[in-house]
């Protein structure tokens, strides 16, 4: 290993053994499967092993190109490289055995293969049968030739030599049946047969979520025996709420969330709960249910939202629920102008604002409660462990509630969400009807209106979404602007209303309280209806240019409508030519309304990162596993730790010992993450 490789490898990121060691390969080539040369035709994409006869350099300028030549005694193939000529003539050596991997194109009798993959395979084992591990490659290891061979030889060297601590106790490794760590890394490494690799990788994912899920465990259980919890009950605003204001019964679903809740907040420690449920599913009057006990024993409560349009939505929600208990309510945002906003923080920290609604400012150290009771948290999704963290230790050890807006996946609950004890409301309020949602095009435009007006004209109403707020010249889309403008001239007969996102609040309310009350029939609207709003009347939507939106905000449209007792429709506008993605979406919508199905299919199509929406979501990063392909490992060492924290709780027990020592490792390193920094 010279200074030049050591020195590539350090600018890789590799700066001792340990990382070597945890370097896996990207693929393996598996020789039992190598075609021979002979048996390939054009089209296919294949591995094939062979021995350089030539590298020679034609053409001229810009068509300069480099073909090398391999035979592998049944037949020739060409590899050409049209770049970095100069670094691979240096490469490819005549009698040197390669590894070509790419799609096979011929032109005349010759075969050849475009930039292929290659590895160096050792000499005089063409035939050989196991597997060649391929390494992900840098630059640096390029122009320092540290090729797959040369890495698995150093790795085997060290396999041999060092000595490998097992801190997994033997119960664990049997009962799991994972390999010991030696045993892993030479199967991920050295591997005999393709089965091999997958075993070894299986043990280091578990590894790595069983101390993710100690960690989590280990907050949760932190927080039940150190935190104190307000001891709260619901008395007079909870009673006349349930019983004068609300104009309907609560669902067994909802009784039985208000039930885990009461249970929480009686016991003496600090409640931190997550309530699941559909679009619709009544998640809202739980909250609200949630904040007037507070208010009973004498408590503030707090909502927060992850954006200003959304706070004032719950604002305007709390506001039409709580005026007729004469409950003070007050909005905190961002925008709002010095005077209005130390008006606010007065009455916070006076007591005067009994609930306050805003967005995550509300737990910055500038704002200051009087006597804060209970913290709703809305659109789980963009509040992270470290937020709740932060929440959970304010003060007075608020009770702490959240609330998700789509259903959370079954794979991220128990990762991100797993410090939470878990609620979900199942079944939607009595009289809501199935929603039919089908997908048109263009020429089906005439029918649609045509049923457009049959709809209104029954008393019916209707909702055009639109994805932008001005035309955009790069994205051939209409807006919602000039959708407006035509279905007013479509509709003569009929009111026609826009809002969007750069209206003021003043102008969206104007809007909105027209739709509701029925004033106006058509409203069109970008995606500033997707949370919050309630009309009942609502029986039709249009969403245009739907294979522009993601799934889940697919399904939040939808539950804008079917909310009172008419039977209702969903119709999902697209152009013929789309994706194989937008037509994957479009399908799934039409096909279910099970917000847990939309959201698994959500998560597999976009991947936790771009799911969560940002990457201040909470979502931890895994070097080994995958939290979605890899959900029965989840859930294994969620259990397990659960079952380690229960049976020993500081892992005192000296079959423990080792994973203590790397447990303690682990938390402390990633304490940025857990909010414990």
């Amino acid at each position: 290993m010279t200074p030049p490789r050591l020195k590539a490898l350090r600018d890789s990121g590799v700066d001792g053994i340990g990382d070597l060691l945890y370097l896996f390969p990207r693929r393996y080539i598996d020789r039992s499967t190598v075609l021979p040369i002979r048996e390939i035709s054009s089209g296919q994409t294949v591995t094939v092993i062979g021995r350089i006869l030539q590298a020679e350099e034609a053409g001229f300028g810009r068509n300069k190109r480099l073909h090398v030549t391999i035979f592998d005694g049944t037949g020739r193939l060409e590899g050409v490289w049209f770049k970095g000529l100069k670094f691979f003539k240096k490469r490819f050596k005549p009698g040197k055995v390669v590894s070509f991997y790419g799609t096979v194109k011929q032109f005349g009798t010759s075969l050849s293969m475009s930039h292929p993959d290659v590895e160096d395979i050792e000499d005089g084992d063409t035939a050989g049968r196991g597997l060649v591990p391929v390494y992900p490659s840098t630059n640096f290891f390029k122009t320092t030739y540290i090729s797959s061979l040369t890495i698995q030889r150093w790795i085997a060297q060290i396999l041999q030599r060092q000595r490998f601590e097992e801190y997994l106790p033997d119960y664990m490794l049997r009962d799991y049946r994972l390999p010991q760590r030696r045993d892993a890394l030479t199967s991920i490494h050295i591997p005999e047969h393709i089965g091999q690799p997958a075993a070894g990788l299986r043990r280091f994912k578990f590894e790595e979520l069983l101390l993710f899920q100690l960690s989590m465990q280990q907050l949760r259980q932190t927080r039940i025996e150190q935190n104190p919890g307000a001891m709260l009950e619901s008395g007079d605003l909870t009673r006349d709420f349930v019983t004068r204001v609300l104009p309907f019964k609560l669902t067994e679903g909802q009784l039985r969330a208000v039930h885990d809740i009461v249970q929480d907040i009686s016991s003496g420690k600090q409640m931190n709960r997550l309530i699941q449920g559909d679009v619709g599913s009544g998640k809202t009057v739980v909250a609200v249910l949630a904040l007037l006990m507070a208010l009973d024993s004498g408590y503030q409560g707090a909502m927060m939202a992850p954006t200003e349009i959304l706070a004032e939505q719950h604002y305007h929600t709390l506001t039409e629920y709580l005026t007729p208990l004469n409950i003070r309510v007050r909005l905190l945002t961002g925008n709002q102008n010095t005077a209005l906003r130390r008006d606010v923080l007065t009455d916070i920290e006076g007591g005067k604002a009994q609930i306050v609604v805003g967005t995550h400012a509300l737990i910055q150290d500038k704002v200051r409660f009087h006597r804060l009771g209970m913290v709703v948290i809305d659109e789980q999704h963009r509040f992270g462990v470290m937020q709740r963290s932060n929440l959970l230790s304010k003060g007075t050890h608020p009770h702490v509630l959240v609330m998700s807006a789509t259903p959370i996946p079954r794979s991220l609950a128990m990762t991100l969400y797993s410090d939470l004890d878990v609620t979900l409301i199942k079944g939607l309020p009595a009289g809501r009807k199935p929603i039919s949602t089908v997908v048109r095009f263009d020429k089906n435009r005439p029918d649609i209106y045509r049923f457009v007006h049959g709809e209104i004209t029954k008393g019916g109403q209707v909702y055009v979404v639109f994805p932008l707020v001005e035309e955009s010249e790069s994205l051939d889309l209409k807006d919602a602007t000039m959708g407006f403008e035509q279905l007013r001239d479509l509709f003569p007969d009929f009111q026609v209303g826009l809002i969007h996102g750069r209206m003021k609040s003043t102008e969206k309310d104007l809007v909105m309280q027209a739709f509701a009350s029925g004033s106006l029939h058509i409203l069109v609207s970008t995606t500033v209806i997707e949370v919050g709003v309630n009309v009942p009347n609502a029986s039709v939507m249009i969403i245009e240019h739907a294979e522009r939106f993601g799934l889940s905000q697919l399904h939040q449209l939808r539950g804008r409508i079917g909310r009172g007792s008419r039977k209702s429709y969903c119709i999902l506008m697209t152009d013929v030519k789309r994706s194989k993605e937008a037509r994957f979406r479009l399908e799934t919508m039409s096909k279910t309304q099970d917000g847990f199905e939309i959201a698994e299919a959500d998560l597999k199509l976009r991947g936790p990162g771009d799911f969560l929406g940002t990457k201040q979501s909470g979502l931890p990063s895994f070097r080994f596993a995958d939290i979605i392909e890899d959900q029965p490992i989840v859930e294994e060492t969620r259990d397990l730790a659960r079952k380690i924290l229960r049976e020993d709780p500081g892992l005192e027990h000296p079959e423990h010992q080792g994973l203590s020592h790397v447990f303690r490792r682990y938390f402390d390193s990633k304490s940025h993450y857990f909010g414990m920094g």
